[in-house]
């Protein structure tokens, strides 16, 4: 696990604010800026570009504040779905809640939430009174049939005119959203139809951090991105349109292309004529020009892929995805030339597996140390993990116990005769809680609770599939987790 910083966070802070405000004055009344990705917590920018933070979106927006508003659009059938955000392990319609929370803390304005693609879905419309409740402003845009290949009924009264228009009244309109595929393009461009029927001049840009479109198709970074909306059926392509108009060769991805001609000509009805020759044009990314060490993004982003693949197989076996996305997420694996090997901690746990027969883990630190856990009475392999890891950073000897068995005991006690559970071994969460309570008698029990934030960015593998509280845990610590496609039996 590499530690070098591959990306120059503040060159990028810098450049794309600067990039947006020339992109706003190409326009008249109104910019809507398409944000893709996460706007807010991006942590796979953050690790396949060591040294992007996971907030620079956010940090960059700040300084348009004053001309900017937010519009955060979610599918309906996501809500229906109870689709959730792999990051955070948070549905899409909690994480919208939450945006609009941090947004306007933070001092940023949230005009409105839309649903997409609405059609009367009890769980949207239960959603929809809860955010009413709340006092946002909630509107309705509709599925097209034929979209997006017939221009005639999209650009029309009964296309993109039967959506709601949403009111909006700074002259930077940011559309995001919780995930992909959530209708943010479709958004912007029903909004460009109704401002044009009202005499407003309106433009439209895209902010997308991947592809990106000046590093090669097969580079990693690209492939780890792949990787992550395999569930979207992206696809990486070579913009034809750019390579057409400029003779130059850059990336894009498949479902922008396929828009493009939809953009161009309701462009060509607004405007007369199209500021854009081709889906690159649109973008305003410029993340490929901040990254300072090729070699230690493209060791990030394979080791993202190798962590993609091993989610997916989990999913699979829990009967989430389809054996379509696990032969996708393979088929990246071999263009991005890695095995599950190139993953350090992966064998580390088998073999300590092996030997101990029964589930084990181990854990890959910054400086490339590698630790392990096996279960045992009183704890799962991932709980004693934590702790091994927690006396490592503080210099506490293996030996040592953390914690009583005057702790202990009582937990396993209610869980057992009380809570119904006929595991008694702590779950991480408890581990943490146990050592907390410790940590007020016993100095060694503190100094391993003030090592906990060295956890972050650490690289654990688990040899059975770990329940959601233990994977909450992991994500709550920005531990890079993943499991063998099997349960405990």
């Amino acid at each position: 696990m590499s530690s070098k910083i591959g990306f120059d966070n503040e060159k990028y802070l810098k450049m794309q604010s600067e990039h947006i405000r020339q992109r706003i004055s190409q326009f008249g009344d109104k910019l809507y800026l398409e944000f893709g990705g996460k706007l807010f917590d991006d942590f796979h920018a953050s690790r396949v570009l060591p040294g992007f933070k996971p907030d620079s979106k956010l940090q960059m927006l700040l300084q348009l504040k004053d001309d900017a508003e937010i519009v955060i659009v979610i599918n309906s059938d996501d809500i229906e779905k109870n689709k959730v955000r792999g990051d955070l392990g948070i549905t899409y319609d909690i994480d919208v809640i939450r945006l609009f929370n941090v947004f306007t803390k933070i001092g940023l304005y949230v005009s409105s939430v839309v649903l997409t693609r609405y059609d009367g879905q009890p769980t949207a419309d239960a959603f929809q009174k809860r955010l009413e409740a709340l006092g946002v402003k909630v509107y309705h845009h509709y599925s097209i049939k034929g979209y997006p290949s017939n221009l005639q009924y999209i650009i029309s009264d009964e296309g993109y005119g039967r959506n709601d228009y949403i009111e909006t009244s700074r002259r930077l309109v940011v559309v995001t959203a919780p995930g992909p595929g959530s209708g943010k393009m479709a958004t912007c461009l029903s909004q460009l139809y109704h401002e044009h029927k009202r005499g407003i001049d309106a433009g439209y840009a895209k902010f997308e951090t991947f592809p990106i479109w000046n590093l090669p198709l097969r580079h990693p970074v690209n492939i780890a991105y792949e990787a992550a909306t395999a569930d979207l059926n992206d696809v990486n392509m070579i913009d034809p349109f750019h390579l057409e108009a400029y003779g130059k060769t850059t990336v894009n991805y498949n479902r922008d292309v396929e828009i493009f001609p939809v953009l161009n000509a309701m462009f060509e009805k607004i405007l007369g004529e199209s500021p854009y020759k081709s889906p690159t044009d649109m973008g305003v990314n410029m993340a490929g020009n901040c990254i300072v060490d090729d070699e230690a993004v493209s060791e990030a982003a394979r080791q993202e892929i190798i962590r993609r693949y091993y989610i997916g197989m989990c999913e699979y076996r829990k009967g989430l995805i389809s054996e379509d996305e696990v032969m996708k997420l393979e088929l990246l694996m071999k263009q991005a030339n890695v095995t599950v090997e190139d993953r350090k901690v992966v064998s580390a746990a088998l073999d300590k597996e092996k030997t101990t027969e029964g589930p084990a883990a181990a854990m890959e630190l910054p400086d490339g140390t590698i630790l392990t856990g096996r279960t045992s009475n009183l704890l799962g392999a991932v709980s004693a993990l934590l702790l091994n890891a927690l006396k490592h950073f503080a210099n506490i000897d293996d030996e040592i116990l953390l914690m009583s068995p005057h702790v202990i005991e009582p937990i396993m006690a209610l869980k057992v005769n009380h809570l119904g559970n006929s595991n008694p071994r702590m779950h991480t969460d408890e581990t943490l809680i146990a050592l907390s309570i410790c940590a007020n008698t016993d100095d060694n029990a503190k100094k391993a609770m003030e090592q906990i934030s060295k956890l972050r960015g650490c690289e654990v593998h688990s040899t059975v599939i770990l329940s959601s509280v233990d994977e909450r845990i992991f994500k709550r610590l920005g531990i890079n987790l993943t499991c063998e496609p099997k349960y405990e039996a």
